[in-house]
Formats: structure tokens, C-alpha cells, sequence
């Protein structure tokens, strides 16, 4: 796997840079939320980046970066925090390297306390195979809650339509486990919707996409999907497990 670089320094500042209560945060929610349920995906971010300046960030696993280009469009130089598994397709990394190098963003990488090695020799190889949900909270739910720590909200590409569990993600909405605002832009976006702005902005996609992965995590755990089944079918294949933990 290759080394992310954290590439272009932020070149916007919101009006909001000292951190919020969890209580003034949640009341901000209560009264915002319903206001930006049918606003665009741009309105709803440029609302994130006045309300809380630099303690806002986009979150992307890289399938595409569809929401890295609406933000850089709203805020040039906004944060991208992409998690960097250890585990992920030589494709993912890919796609991230790219957006860094061709996007006016500033990509931050980041990666879990233990490297696979060390994580194999504290609980054994293949710790994705015995249990799954320990793995992903050692390389994707810890990881992100550290880095989100500088932050009062992020955002992230959740949309409704990728699964039953995600139907009623709101726009905005409260974390209270993370303690923070959470930010899903792209929610009521459909699959054609997608597929437009991706065709209209020439947006980077992970090739991956275009070979059976419609849905893409971490390499050993994601299959590819024939035409037909659930697009999120390849996750966890063979398991009972549907999410990672983050949302």
C-alpha cells in the first residue's frame, strides 16, 4: 500500500472556531435540521462551513468523490479525512491519491494505532474472518472517532437509497455517541442523481465501481455483485454483517 500524502493547506475559515458544547450543538440540530431536509446538497454544506469554519470535515471511503468535489466547489481547501484501512484495494488508494492530487482540497489520511501486522500479532491473523466487528472498530470506527476530534461536525456520503438501514438518515442530525453534528449532504440523492453529477462533472470514480464492487470496504471483506443482487450484497459476504460501526 502506498503513503498518503496530507496534500493543500486549508484556504477557508468559517465564523466558528472555537469547539461547541455537545449541548449547544444538539440544540443547533433541533433547530436546523428540519430547515435543510430539502435543501441542496451545496446549500447544506456551504450551511456546515459558515456555522462551524474550520471544525467541519468531509468524510469519504472512496468509492467515488462525488461529495470531495460538491464540498471543494462550496469551500476550497476544506478537509477530506479518508481512513486508511490497511486493508483496502490498491484502487481505493488510488482514487484517494488522485482526488488529493486533482481536487482543491486538503487530504488528510488516516490510519489505525496498530499497523495489520501488529494487529495479527496482538489477536491472531485475520481477525476480519473470526470477528469482523472487532476488526472494523480497531481499523474504522476508533480511527475516525480520534481524528474527528477536532471537529464539532462532519460530513459524510450516506445517502438513503444504498439500504433499508439508511432510510431514515436525516440531513443533519446528532451523533450522541461521537458527540457531534452529523452532516449527509447527498441523502436524498438517488442512484440516477448520482450517476448525473457524476456524468456532468467528470468526478472521479473508484474503477472498482465498473467491476462488479458497487459497494467497496476493505479488501479482504468485499466481493463482487452480480447485476441483480443488492448493490451492498458484497459487504460481509456470507455474514449477518451490513455496517461497520461508523454510522
Amino acid at each position: 500500500m502506498t503513503s498518503l500524502p496530507t496534500t493543500r493547506a486549508r484556504n477557508f475559515r468559517g465564523t466558528h472556531t472555537d469547539g461547541r458544547s455537545p449541548e449547544e450543538l444538539r440544540e443547533l440540530v433541533s433547530h436546523v435540521g428540519a430547515e435543510l431536509e430539502l435543501a441542496p446538497a451545496e446549500s447544506i454544506i456551504e450551511w456546515a462551513v459558515a456555522t462551524f469554519g474550520d471544525r467541519f470535515a468531509i468524510t469519504s471511503s472512496m468509492g467515488d468523490a462525488v461529495l470531495a468535489h460538491v464540498a471543494s466547489r462550496v469551500a476550497p481547501g476544506i478537509d477530506i479525512v479518508f481512513l486508511d484501512t490497511g486493508y483496502h484495494f490498491a484502487e481505493t488508494i488510488g482514487t484517494a491519491d488522485a482526488v488529493g492530487a486533482t481536487m482543491p482540497v486538503n487530504l488528510i489520511p488516516i490510519t489505525p494505532v496498530q499497523t495489520v501486522a501488529e494487529q495479527d500479532a496482538e489477536y491472531g491473523a485475520e481477525l476480519y474472518k473470526r470477528d469482523p466487528d472487532l476488526c472494523c472498530a480497531l481499523r474504522k470506527v476508533r480511527p475516525l472517532a480520534e481524528a474527528l476530534h477536532e471537529y464539532d461536525a462532519w460530513a459524510t456520503g450516506l445517502r438513503r437509497a444504498e439500504t433499508h438501514n439508511r432510510v431514515i438518515a436525516p440531513v443533519v442530525g446528532w451523533d450522541a455517541r461521537k458527540g457531534k453534528v452529523k452532516v449527509s449532504p447527498l441523502a436524498r440523492w438517488s442512484d440516477d442523481d448520482v450517476a448525473r453529477y457524476i456524468d456532468e462533472h467528470q468526478v472521479l470514480v473508484n474503477p472498482l465501481v465498473y467491476d462488479g464492487y458497487p459497494s467497496i470496504g476493505c479488501a479482504p471483506c468485499t466481493r463482487r455483485v452480480a447485476p441483480g443482487e443488492d448493490p451492498r450484497s458484497g459487504r460481509w459476504a456470507g455474514t449477518a454483517k451490513t455496517e461497520c460501526g461508523i454510522h
